[in-house]
């Protein structure tokens, strides 16, 4: 049984997330709810949870400045939130699980699932990263944690070359360093990684348009990178690419 504490200002989220856990997540034990982060912290110390459903936006102190005043984080977090674009980047960003509000029964699932099956927990740095990226909203997001079969690695996300689809897996080649295969799939690269710089050329590849060596006309085409790989350009993705390289 997995011990659980909600936090959240608002009692009608907090009611609506304890009894979708009863009545989906016969697993989860919600032994406190809290207000907010200050709130949180005693009951955190008290209880000592494993899972912490953790609310972004509350009064007095808020999810990120609640994680902040934590030494040891020795619970999972699941960041639960309405929309919000850049901080929902920013969580992906630094491979944080979040619900977003209305909470979804399916996906509130999966992540219980993600933890249940043995999910390791959050790292200080994968936190220090969060609130780096928190605390400078318009600066544009650089450092990226990549969760592996072997752990969290940490990069820049300007020394990828190319991310090349690998069933639900990902592979990533950088520039200067060995290649990786990451646990997630090219959809979820695609859907964090900055559109101005990162093109998806065929549905099993994405490529930072910084390291193109060459560009071969073809049916669709073909693109030398600077490591020397090349990578197919679908007839449908053509058009939009030669227009992105300003050809």
């Amino acid at each position: 049984m997995i011990t659980a504490i909600i936090v959240d200002d608002e009692p009608k989220g907090r009611l609506a997330l304890r009894q979708k856990l009863e009545n989906y997540c016969n697993n989860i034990t919600v032994v406190a709810e809290a207000a907010d982060g200050a709130e949180a912290l005693s009951l955190i110390k008290k209880h000592k949870p494993q899972l912490i459903f953790l609310d972004i936006e509350m009064p007095r102190m808020n999810g990120f400045e609640m994680l902040n005043e934590l030494k040891e984080k020795n619970f999972h977090i699941i960041f639960t939130t309405a929309y919000d674009q850049y901080a929902i980047k920013a969580i992906k960003y630094a491979a944080f699980d979040y619900l977003l509000k209305p909470v979804d029964i399916e996906e509130l699932k999966s992540a219980i699932e993600r933890i249940s099956n043995g999910l390791p927990l959050q790292t200080n740095k994968q936190a220090e990263l969060l609130q780096q990226n928190i605390q400078h909203p318009k600066k544009q997001l650089n450092k990226l944690a990549i969760p592996t079969l072997e752990g969290l690695l940490f990069f820049d996300i300007n020394d990828i070359i190319q991310l090349e689809a690998n069933s639900n897996y990902t592979i990533i080649h950088f520039s200067g360093k060995e290649k990786i295969t990451a646990s997630k799939t090219l959809k979820d690269f695609e859907d964090i990684l900055p559109t101005d710089t990162f093109f998806r050329t065929h549905h099993s590849h994405l490529i930072n348009l910084n390291y193109i060596k060459k560009y071969i006309k073809g049916d669709g085409g073909q693109i030398e990178m600077q490591n020397g790989n090349y990578v197919d350009v679908s007839r449908r993705k053509k058009e939009e690419f030669l227009k992105a390289i300003g050809y």
